[in-house]
């Protein structure tokens, strides 16, 4: 197929515009949908005159619905822009850089999605949509689901989009207790959204990821702790951000002698609570009601998430921990990574 397709492009040079332009305007009417006309051109960066032959092109192919409320994908528009997506991966090298990112990284699957996430608001939902669909391929009925805090891991929550099928007897946890930061972001509401999407359960986990060591042993007592530790360290799949060390230990309000730590040791990314140098080393170790390393490592299917250049070493770090099955990023954080190896 790859190899017809690469003598169609011989033929027809254009091609591949055409196709581009086309899957932009799938992209973007996906990613904001119902969308009118109006937005969708300024959003495009074009005229509604140009935009009108593509939409009523995409229209007539039964690729896109038009209504009042404004444009959105048919299921065949839907599964006609992840195909197109595949082969413009392809042609543009991010397939390129999955596979040499495998062989750095040393993960077993790592799934680039384009653009600058941390820079376009689109571009963080495609990850975002990258993420749940992936999670989508992998989930099983009566998994249980952790998955953590974070802007990006919302976003996931936020584009998950099941078509027909739903998950009654999937349970989605917390990874953790939270940070004290937006509800939107903590991990218990986007465990409870990634639930509303699916048909799913969910439960709450209603404590401070701020803890004392007193604090801690006293809590691990409660039975309602006790119960949602249970669950929680049970996940089958664990969908985790990744963040720079000093960043996170900053907005957990780590003490001076913690950061101290952390700069001394050189710890560049976080995750779970957990603070590793560049090699991978665990360089310090918050207490956190929540996932241990032990039960992640025992998970069936780990996913860690993340985008933006800034991320590539706290990203390439969590890599080298050996913490995931599978790594998401977006184009820049890939390109950022693979330039610390030239």
């Amino acid at each position: 197929m790859r190899d017809f397709f690469s003598l169609q492009l011989k033929l027809v040079p254009d091609l591949i515009h055409v196709m581009q332009r086309r899957l932009h305007v799938l992209r973007n009417i996906y990613l904001q949908q119902p969308i009118g006309r109006r937005s969708l051109a300024a959003s495009l960066n074009t005229t509604e005159r140009i935009l009108r032959g593509e939409v009523e092109f995409l229209k007539e192919q039964g690729f896109v619905r038009v209504e009042n409320v404004g444009m959105s994908l048919t299921d065949e528009g839907l599964t006609t822009l992840e195909s197109l997506e595949s082969m413009i991966k392809d042609l543009y090298g991010l397939s390129e850089y999955e596979t040499k990112l495998q062989e750095i990284l040393n993960v077993k699957r790592v799934i680039v999605a384009p653009g600058q996430s941390a820079m376009s608001d689109l571009d963080k939902k495609e990850l975002g949509r990258t993420a749940a669909s992936l999670l989508l391929s992998v989930l099983s009925e009566d998994d249980i689901v952790a998955v953590t805090g974070g802007s990006t891991v919302a976003m996931m929550a936020e584009m998950m989009n099941s078509g027909s099928s739903l998950y009654p007897s999937v349970l989605f946890v917390p990874a953790r207790g939270g940070l004290g930061e937006n509800v939107e972001l903590q991990a218990s509401h986007i465990a409870a959204r990634c639930a509303s999407k699916l048909g799913a359960q969910y439960r709450m986990f209603h404590v401070s990821d701020f803890l004392g060591a007193a604090a801690y042993e006293m809590l691990q007592k409660d039975p309602y702790i006790r119960e949602m530790l249970t669950l929680i360290r049970s996940a089958k799949i664990v969908v985790h951000g990744i963040g720079q060390a000093m960043e996170m230990a900053i907005r957990r309000k780590a003490p001076d002698e913690i950061l101290t730590i952390l700069k001394n040791g050189n710890a560049v990314g976080e995750a779970f609570g957990y603070y590793f140098d560049q090699d991978g080393n665990i360089v310090y170790r918050m207490e956190t009601m929540g996932l241990q390393l032990e039960q992640i490592k025992s998970a069936r299917v780990v996913v860690g998430l993340a985008g933006g250049a800034g991320k590539a070493k706290a990203i390439d770090a969590i890599a080298k921990s050996g913490l995931m099955d599978v790594l998401i990023m977006d184009e820049s954080a890939a390109k950022g990574i693979l330039a610390l190896y030239l």
